[in-house]
């Protein structure tokens, strides 16, 4: 189960207000001196997720350690993530991220940049997925 992940759960997510859902946060790796990285493992309770965002200066990597998740980029189909998923998310690419309505999900968020947050996801398409 995602909530007993490799990494632990770690504390409420400091980022909340850019999720729907309940989120933990485990800071792994710290943005300080020359770490130009930060490196997070974050859990999502079932049916949780990241508002639309984007990565600006840098990427993002996700490495999937637990549960059954999504990711969608703008203009594309959601896919289901699982434990050994991996997603490489390039410079300006619109997306989102989260946990399936019935499983817990976790995994190791690698990023470089700056974070735009933007809209959440749309609740009746989020309920789309899965059917």
């Amino acid at each position: 189960m995602a909530k007993d992940n490799l990494f632990g759960i770690g504390e409420q997510n400091p980022f909340g207000q850019y999720f729907t859902g309940e989120t933990y946060r485990h800071p792994l790796v710290k943005k300080e001196g020359n770490i130009n990285v930060g490196v997070s493992n974050i859990t999502f309770t079932p049916g949780a997720r990241t508002n639309w965002h984007i990565h600006h200066d840098g990427y993002q990597i996700l490495l999937v350690t637990s549960g059954k998740g999504w990711y969608q980029e703008a203009g594309k189909p959601a896919r289901t993530l699982k434990a050994g998923d991996r997603v490489v998310i390039p410079e300006g690419v619109k997306h989102w991220h989260g946990a399936a309505k019935d499983s817990w999900f976790s995994h190791v968020s690698i990023t470089a940049g700056t974070s735009e947050w933007l809209e959440p996801v749309n609740e009746q398409e989020y309920l789309k997925l899965d059917r």
